[in-house]
């Protein structure tokens, strides 16, 4: 009988632009691993990010998903399309087996977990043409700085939306927060939005957009436009196969990890968005590198061995 193979040193689910840094570390580190990519990284929205280190005229999000990936693959990673299921931890022997909703199955001895957060996206008529159009944006982190003195709106809970407009009262002296859903900001947040100038308008009944500008209709009848738009609607993050496995998320669903990006779960680690902190492609990187070396580390040495040499013979070892 065929002995089984033995289990991959690492597992990367996810291939936005953590999962695809950590798959380079892991394959110049000479260790076996895989990576398993469902094709929904938020990275593929970006229409050009001008934050992303290295790239000083701007990068699409696809194209740097391209590029991470030739240059993961060039080392010799292996990136397979599917999407998991499940994950399961031997309690004896502490690996894990990802079970793809395909059946196909893996085992390995460390899991990375880079599979992200899902944003909620705002009900509008050609929402991707008006992020492409960079209409609507979906990070002032990001680009807040290419919108400085647009006419710009944050679209939110009230509490939320003021927070965010406050924030981006550095880069416009134009911003308003225009509820999502019916209620009263917080006085202090109300105080703050007086204190910044930002304008608290009433609950927004639809959003459309021309290419140039999004129009607001209000439920006072009224209507406003503005050269951008922030949705801040909050996003799910894909944690839920870390949590069932017992590793710690906070109140967002994102999950808590170390400062060597190990979950609660030993041998479970996550990076990029799908952990607590702040949402960055140069975050996720960083992650990436910290978690692959902790691997690598961790794992039993493996040593460079001469395929020239032959195994020594018992008359050819030193005597006692």
């Amino acid at each position: 009988m065929a002995e089984a193979a033995a289990p991959l040193d690492c597992l990367v689910i996810g291939a936005g632009p953590a999962g695809l840094t950590a798959a380079t570390y892991l394959t110049r580190f000479h260790r076996r691993s895989l990576v398993v990519d469902a094709g929904r990284s938020r990275a593929r929205w970006i229409p050009k990010s001008h934050n992303c280190p290295g790239f000083p005229f701007g990068v699409a999000g696809t194209e740097l998903l391209d590029k991470l990936r030739s240059q993961a693959q060039g080392y010799g990673a292996e990136i397979v399309s599917g999407c998991i299921a499940k994950l399961e931890r031997d309690a004896v022997t502490g690996v894990f087996t990802a079970i793809a909703e395909d059946g196909t199955r893996w085992e390995a001895t460390c899991v990375i977990l880079a599979t992200g957060i899902v944003d909620k996206m705002p009900a509008m008529p050609g929402l991707e043409e008006a992020i492409a159009n960079n209409v609507v944006r979906m990070c002032a982190v990001c680009d807040a700085y290419e919108a400085s003195d647009d006419h710009i709106a944050v679209y939110a809970p009230v509490d939320e939306a003021i927070r965010h407009a406050v924030f981006l009262r550095t880069f416009s002296r134009s911003v308003a927060a225009v509820r999502s859903e019916p209620g009263e900001p917080d006085p202090e947040l109300a105080a703050l939005a007086r204190e910044a100038k930002v304008a608290v308008l009433p609950v927004a009944k639809s959003l459309e957009h021309d290419g140039r500008c999004c129009v607001f209709k209000l439920e006072d009848d009224s209507a406003h436009r503005f050269d951008t738009v922030y949705p801040v609607l909050g996003g799910d993050g894909q944690s839920k196969l870390g949590a069932a496995l017992g590793a710690t998320v906070d109140g967002n669903g994102e999950i808590e990890t170390d400062d060597r990006q190990q979950t609660s779960v030993d041998g479970l680690y996550a990076i990029g968005d799908v952990v607590t902190g702040l949402n960055q492609i140069s975050v996720a990187v960083g992650h990436a590198a910290v978690a692959a070396t902790a691997i690598h580390n961790r794992l039993p040495r493996n040593f460079r061995e001469d395929p020239e040499a032959q195994p020594e013979t018992a008359a050819e070892l030193p005597s006692p």
